[in-house]
């Protein structure tokens, strides 16, 4: 594995995790920002200067939600299709390509129609946020998994301390769709204990659902 940083301790693992959730919560936090500015240009741009409370005014606010939702799901389960190597369909890229250039162009329709560059950025830019972030997560999420796994394995062998959560961290990043997760698994992945090891196959089945 390129890019691995030499004599990093086991006790830092646990603390790449916490960033790793960090950084998921925060890239989701700014998606739906994102989406929830982009909601107030789709509602004007659907109700079309009806009048406020009216019908249509009222309806115009179900647009995007309906459009952001579905792209939301798309854009979720394609993070964990990602990180198991599973390839998703062409049905599933039309639909996820479709509703971002359904609310990029409700967003920025009026913007070109008055030919005023300044908006089209203004209203280009939280789409585009939404789409660039959603990808960007998996791919974060799957190296700091990388850099969970890295911390504790580069660790001298005279110095390591394991904990719980460092035997964990080893057994998720060895753990395949498909395993079966069994004590015996678990010493011959991590080098734990034999008492040890059925906690940790049990946390880990929690986890991923996996059969015993």
């Amino acid at each position: 594995m390129s890019g691995r940083v030499k004599g990093a301790r086991p006790g830092e693992a646990e603390p790449v995790e916490r960033v790793a959730v960090e950084v998921d919560r925060l890239c989701w936090t700014g998606i739906l920002l994102g989406l929830a500015f982009t909601m107030t240009n789709v509602q004007q741009f659907a109700a079309a200067g009806a009048r406020p409370w009216s019908l249509r005014w009222c309806g115009a606010w179900l647009l995007d939600p309906m459009v952001s939702l579905v792209l939301l799901a798309i854009l979720r389960a394609e993070q964990v299709t990602a990180r198991y190597g599973v390839r998703t369909g062409g049905w599933v890229r039309a639909a996820k390509w479709f509703t971002l250039g359904s609310t990029y162009v409700m967003n920025t329709w009026e913007a070109f129609a008055e030919h005023s560059p300044a908006l089209v950025v203004l209203h280009s830019v939280p789409p585009l946020v939404v789409f660039v972030a959603a990808e960007a997560v998996t791919d974060l999420r799957d190296k700091l998994g990388e850099a969970v796994s890295v911390a504790f394995m580069n660790a001298p062998e005279a110095t390591r301390r394991t904990s719980f959560s460092d035997y964990l961290a080893v057994a998720r990043a060895a753990y395949e769709p498909g395993t079966t997760v069994t004590p015996a698994w678990v010493r011959e992945v991590t080098g734990c204990s034999r008492g040890l090891s059925s906690r940790l196959a049990a946390e880990l089945r929690g986890e991923k659902g996996a059969r015993p």
